[in-house]
Parts: C-alpha cells; sequence; structure tokens
C-alpha cells in the first residue's frame, strides 16, 4: 500500500483502544501495533479483515469463476485466497509490505491457489486495475476517498466494487450488510452517461427527434429529453453498470402516459428499448452521444488535501 501520513495518527488511536479494552496489561494484536514500527514504517495499519466479513464480501459482489479480483492493500492475502479456494476465481492481491507479500504467498502455497493468484508488492495507486471485475477494500476513509477517482478512471463499468468497515463519501454504496459488528459496503461501477444523446424514435410520425440531456454524479442522474418541440423532465434514472432506465411522462390522448425506457451503454452509444407501462409495445432506439458533452461523474470536491 501507499505510505499515507495520515494514517498513523489512525493506527496510534486503534493501538491506544486495545490498550483501553486490554486493562492493565496493556495486550494488544501485534497485527493491530505492526504499522507503527514495521517495514518502511507503513502508516496504514495491518488489521485483517475476519472471515465472516470476508466470505459477505464475497456474497455481496456475487464472485463466480469468471472472475478476477483485485484486493488492494492485500495484507495476508486471505479475501483473494478466498476467492480462489471457494469460488473458483482468479485473483491478483497488492501490498507495499513485503512481510505481508510474503505470508499470502505462502498463505496460498497451503491453500493449493498459487495457480489461479498473484501477490505484487506495489504501490496501490501505481496498480493498473482495468483488467479486474471485482475490487475489495479494507483502507482507511482518507485512502478509500483518494482511490475513488483512479476507481472511476480505470474499472469498466459493471465492475463490482465491496469495502470493508469504510465508505467512499458521497458515492452511496448500492448495498450495505453489517456482520459481527463489520460494516461491508457494495456498489457496481456506472456508466458514465452524462451529454447530450441524440436519436430519432422509430414508429413516430416523420420519425420524431430525440434528445436527451443528463447530469450525472455518480450512479445518479438527472435531465430531460426532448421529443420534437416537448421537453420534459426525465424521473427514477437509474444506472448500474452498463444498463441505464428512466421514465418520462407522456402526454396521450388527453392522458399522462409514463413511459420507461431502458437501454445498454457501450462508450457513446445507448442500445435501447422504451415502452408505455401497462402495454407490451415496445420500439427499439439507438442513441448517440456527442463525446464532446461528456463530462467526468465522481465528484472531486471530497478529496483530501
Amino acid at each position: 500500500m501507499r505510505k499515507i501520513r495520515t494514517g498513523r495518527l489512525i493506527a496510534l488511536l486503534i493501538v491506544f483502544a486495545g490498550v483501553a479494552a486490554a486493562g492493565v496489561s496493556g495486550h494488544v494484536p501485534l497485527e493491530r501495533a505492526y504499522a507503527l514500527n514495521g517495514p518502511d514504517d507503513l502508516d496504514v495499519p495491518y488489521v485483517p479483515t475476519p472471515e465472516e466479513v470476508v466470505a459477505k464480501m464475497l456474497d455481496m459482489a456475487a464472485v463466480t469463476g469468471s472472475d478476477l479480483v483485485y484486493d488492494l492493500g492485500c495484507g495476508d492475502g486471505r479475501i483473494v485466497i478466498a476467492a480462489a479456494s471457494q469460488r473458483g476465481a482468479r485473483g491478483v492481491g497488492i501490498d507495499l509490505d513485503p512481510e505481508r507479500i510474503r505470508e499470502s504467498r505462502e498463505n496460498a502455497q497451503k491453500a493449493r491457489v498459487t495457480d489461479r493468484v498473484t501477490f505484487v508488492r506495489q504501490d496501490l495507486y501505481d496498480a493498473d486495475l482495468r483488467d479486474a471485475t471485482v475490487v475489495t477494500l479494507y483502507l482507511l476513509p482518507s485512502v478509500n476517498l483518494e482511490i475513488r477517482p483512479k476507481l472511476f478512471k480505470e474499472l469498466k463499468a459493471g465492475t463490482r466494487v465491496v469495502s470493508h468497515d469504510f465508505d467512499m463519501g458521497g458515492w452511496e454504496a448500492d448495498k450495505t450488510a453489517e456482520v459481527e459488528g463489520s460494516m461491508v459496503y457494495f456498489w457496481v461501477m456506472p456508466a458514465n452517461v452524462s451529454g447530450t444523446w441524440e436519436w430519432t424514435m422509430p414508429g413516430s410520425a416523420g420519425g420524431e427527434r430525440c434528445v436527451l440531456r443528463l447530469d450525472q454524479e455518480f450512479q445518479k442522474a438527472r435531465g430531460t429529453l426532448t421529443e420534437g418541440s416537448s421537453e420534459t423532465p426525465v424521473r427514477d434514472v437509474r444506472i448500474s453498470g452498463e444498463q441505464v432506465s428512466f421514465t418520462v411522462d407522456r402526454a396521450v390522448g388527453g392522458e399522462v402516459v409514463p413511459v420507461r425506457y431502458q437501454g445498454r451503454v457501450n462508450g457513446h452509444t445507448i442500445e435501447g428499448v422504451s415502452a408505455s407501462d401497462g402495454s407490451a409495445a415496445e420500439n427499439d432506439w439507438t442513441a448517440r452521444r456527442d463525446p464532446s458533452t461528456a463530462a467526468p461523474i465522481d465528484s472531486s470536491d471530497e478529496l483530501p488535501l
């Protein structure tokens, strides 16, 4: 892991809390104090994720044999080893601490999964995450916020992200769970649907032109849909991985009819269908975005100085 100076204070607090909880004897588990005097004077404390939490993280990410799991700050390697031995996945563990990498490799040998997992001593900020289908984290709040832009830059839409104990600030988790006093946060990396999209709706009189304008932050968006000369706000926008959907209320024959649009995002194209609620009729549509209108969807105003 990267050396984060802000982590030293948190490490000290963890140690002091352990001393207080232990009473007069002052016995503290060595792994909780390890970061204070370990190799390279690492600032983020090594605290192993409980096995029950590991299992929940893998469950929430629905890890299967087709996944490639990256664990950032892998510690003793238990998450990627569990993903390989229990789910048949492949895994990559990344940590800056050579002792943890050595321990991870030994544990992989004991679990007989060395053909499916790799452990790399590396600054997690230098790691190439583009091939990951699942990313797991047990870092610190400040580190989560610092690593968040990298996740949005490198991870494909649909990649699952799971964090033990710490959230991602304004990036609201898609799901949360509590396990033995620990929190687990889960996200699906959303596609970037910001900008201006245009298409011609099949079946409309004269081939009516549609223009969709969306402003997006993380997996939430708002905007308008212009159909011909009519501009209507979109509502109930849902973005999950490559899938996007939204509803537009249209006036038809003196009645307001909700129309649900659904599509799959592929770069600057959306392949979609639309249907009126309660109607079996569907229309296929293909929208294309002006690339110059796309904007970053990861808010940067929360990033630590």
